[in-house]
């Protein structure tokens, strides 16, 4: 279990730190073959982050609306409340405000920006379809993502992919107005060839950038769905009830009617039952989450 929780730790960091790599990389090339120079980083940098701070900062509020999520009180579902409240406490965080979604798909997420403001949503299914092991498990994956400030994380992604995306965008427009070839023709003999390949690398590197950025923001994202899962298992001690818990949502066929691709990665499995191939290498290389099978493998492992 501390194992599998430290990887997945080591592995995000050393993610993001590649993603920010990438991304000094392509600003590198967005000011040596452009005409935009620091001025359109500067600008591409706040945009970016103007958008995802309004995603931080609204993000609970913008799913909860989308997924006709409704809050409700401990008289009303003591059950979920006792179980909500019993892991808060076993991972030192204050208790979120619940939310049930009127679904009998079995599913749940959590959204907010700290602990503080957090919320956990599950489906009437998820409450009707688990027993209490199950459904402490899911609570407490969770609440991981809470306690791992995961949300921050994804927003930090987010910026990244952001910038990536508008300066991709911006090299690609300075080429097709002829303002990428510029520096290409000030090289004089050997020089030349070199700038020449520089500028071909940096429009190869416009064209693919990004679906490399999708590509890391993804890996991220399910990373963080493994350290969620062996974080569950330190907070219930019980990996067999987080395991049972993802058989049963795998196995039910019925898709969540109030979740869309904007919203299904946050979901605790991925709510879009009626997508094909789902295991294959493609389709699991832009997939935010981890294929089921290998999730429970990893916790029986534990």
């Amino acid at each position: 279990m501390y194992e599998q929780i430290s990887r997945n730790k080591w592995i995000s960091a050393a993610l993001v730190v590649f993603f920010m790599a990438f991304v000094f990389l392509l600003v590198w090339f967005f000011v040596y073959v452009t005409d935009w120079g620091p001025i359109g980083l500067v600008v591409a940098a706040a945009i970016a982050m103007g958008t995802a701070a309004v995603g931080y900062y609204q993000s609970d509020k913008i799913v909860l609306g989308i997924s006709r999520a409704k809050p409700v009180t401990k008289e009303e579902y003591p059950y979920l409340y006792n179980v909500v409240e019993g892991l808060a406490i076993a991972a030192g965080l204050p208790a979120p405000k619940c939310y049930v979604i009127d679904d009998t798909a079995p599913n749940a997420f959590a959204a907010g920006r700290k602990p503080e403001t957090a919320v956990i949503c599950v489906t009437t299914g998820l409450l009707e379809k688990l027993n209490r092991v199950e459904l402490e498990g899911v609570v407490a994956h969770e609440m991981s993502h809470i306690r791992n400030y995961d949300v921050r994380l994804q927003t930090l992604v987010v910026v990244m992919a952001g910038v990536v995306a508008l300066l991709s965008d911006w090299m690609l427009r300075s080429f097709w107005w002829g303002g990428g070839r510029r520096r290409s023709g000030r090289g004089r003999g050997g020089s030349g060839g070199a700038e020449g390949i520089l500028v071909m690398v940096g429009l190869a590197l416009a064209v693919l950038s990004p679906f490399i950025a999708t590509i890391i923001k993804l890996a991220v994202s399910r990373k963080r769905e493994f350290l969620a899962d062996a974080s569950a298992a330190e907070l219930t001690r019980y990996p067999a009830g987080l395991a049972s818990a993802l058989r049963k949502i795998s196995a039910d066929k019925e898709p969540l009617e109030a979740a869309n691709k904007a919203t299904a990665h946050l979901y605790i499995a991925n709510p879009l039952k009626n997508l094909k191939g789902g295991n294959t290498g493609l389709n699991r290389l832009f997939s935010t989450h981890p294929p089921i099978e290998e999730r429970i493998a990893a916790l029986e492992k534990m």
